[in-house]
């Protein structure tokens, strides 16, 4: 197991906007979580590896509590509110200083004393003379001493350590748990013999979040009939059957003349990262709808940033006419990402969780192709082949020469060919080679990089060499 999933929890919690996020990210050291002036930006509780000093812990930030109904939007964020203080050892209460104590701080600060969980009370934004009559209100919450700091500024860590310190100990001590050691960033991002990273991207309303819930098996996602619920990227460990994953549930990402609001740009640029940071990218489709340009253009991105690809039909048991839909879905996956042959399409159902295993399936095949180097020999012995098949077109008279090639890097394959007059090379004939490696040692439906290096023509003003990237 890796360290989030093993050491205390802390939550932060609080009414909207009172800076939840930015201590968040204070607390792991880096930008997770979306931070804006628009109160109810967090959504679904984030987890993150935290370090105050030389204490280590998970902390989780929360959606901005209020009182509503539990069937609406704002209610099913507070059951993921809930559910995150529940788990912890201690919770955090946030309010703003500047701001001072309202009626749904109270409010909130009384539910949270019924709920049983230690409370340590955060004056947030109390730098300067502006936050002291907050600071002075929250006698009134009888939680004691408030805990001054300022997130954006990194003011009172140290006292916020203190207050951590016998909760986090007390925990550690029950668990028999050693601290870890201390770490440049989160190891998930790194070793490629770490746990799957896998994002779940695509349209708003395609049913993300739901697909997540269900291989889960818990509501740990705000869903519902609203469009655009998610609104920053999530990271959620879990194990497939022994395999650990870090699964990943995204906003939806509409056409970008469509996207006006701040908040949905820092959204997309959001999604846009994880997609960078994964090992394979599941596409979601609504089956009712198909395949749209907009599902094109994520797709092509998706491949672009060299990451392995499954396309997935959502809401396949409601679906109507389904062999007809396969069938186009797949002919106008073909056409529209003809430069990659045979992207993995599977159907299930995230409401249902039919289908979940051929999705995995297809993902674990996929992240492994995308992670293959080739022997040497094998490598060789196709380049040869390949270039007896289709020889290098002659330019000016003069046969181009192709002397050998070398994997020089997996995740995605990467390839260099060395020769002489490369840069003479037909962009035709480096598509020749890339299918040819597609085609003939096992990388259908992953992207391959592919360039070129050779000897520079003194009759030409040509570059050194140029990239086939398909």
């Amino acid at each position: 197991m890796s360290n989030i999933e093993t050491l205390p929890r802390v939550a932060i919690v609080g009414r909207p906007n009172v800076g939840k996020s930015t201590l968040f990210n204070r607390l792991v050291g880096r930008k997770l979580a979306l931070v804006d002036d628009t109160p109810g930006v967090t959504r679904d509780r984030r987890e993150g590896l935290a370090r105050l000093y030389d204490l280590s812990f998970t902390i989780v930030d929360t959606a901005g509590f209020e009182d509503a109904d539990a069937a609406t939007l704002a209610g099913r964020m507070r059951q993921q509110t809930d559910a995150a203080v529940g788990d912890a050892v201690v919770a955090l209460l946030v309010f703003d200083a500047r701001a001072g104590i309202t009626p749904l701080d109270k409010h909130f600060a009384d539910w949270l004393r019924r709920r049983g969980t230690p409370l340590i009370l955060v004056a947030n934004k109390a730098e300067g003379r502006a936050g002291e009559q907050g600071v002075a209100e929250s006698y009134a919450l009888g939680l004691g001493d408030p805990i001054q700091i300022s997130a954006e500024h990194g003011e009172g860590m140290a006292d916020l350590f203190e207050a951590l310190l016998p909760h986090v100990d007390a925990a550690m001590a029950e668990e028999d748990m050693a601290p870890p050691e201390p770490a440049d960033g989160d190891e998930a991002d790194i070793a490629p013999e770490g746990p799957l990273k896998l994002a779940i991207v695509g349209r708003p309303n395609a049913g993300k979040s739901t697909l997540i819930n269900t291989l889960l098996g818990e509501q740990r996602l705000v869903v519902g009939p609203e469009a655009g619920i998610t609104r920053d990227s999530i990271a959620i460990p879990w194990d497939y059957h022994g395999l650990p994953v870090r699964l990943v549930d995204t906003a939806g990402l509409r056409k970008r003349a469509k996207v006006s609001d701040k908040l949905e740009r820092m959204s997309a640029a959001d999604t846009k990262l994880a997609i960078d940071f994964a090992e394979v990218v599941v596409l979601l489709l609504d089956s009712q709808l198909g395949l749209e340009s907009q599902d094109l253009r994520i797709a092509d991105l998706a491949l672009s940033e060299g990451r392995a690809l499954v396309i997935a039909l959502n809401k396949w048991d409601v679906a109507r006419d389904q062999s007809s839909l396969f069938q186009g879905v797949r002919k106008a996956l073909d056409d529209g990402l003809s430069q990659i042959r045979g992207v993995p399409l599977v159907a299930l159902s995230g409401q249902t969780g039919k289908g979940l295993d051929i999705m995995m399936k297809a993902v674990t095949e996929a992240r492994a192709k995308w992670s293959r180097r080739v022997p040497t020999s094998a490598l060789n012995r196709w380049f040869e082949s390949t270039l007896d098949r289709n020889p290098p077109p002659a330019a000016g008279g003069t046969r181009i020469k192709l002397r050998y090639v070398t994997q020089v890097a997996a995740r995605p394959p990467t390839f260099v060919i060395f020769g002489n007059r490369t840069e003479d090379l037909p962009a035709s004939y480096g598509r020749y080679l890339v299918n040819s490696l597609r085609d003939d040692l096992d990388f259908e439906g992953v992207p391959i990089r592919l360039s070129f290096r050779g000897g520079k023509n003194p009759f030409k003003d040509a570059p050194r060499g140029k990239d086939t990237r398909r």
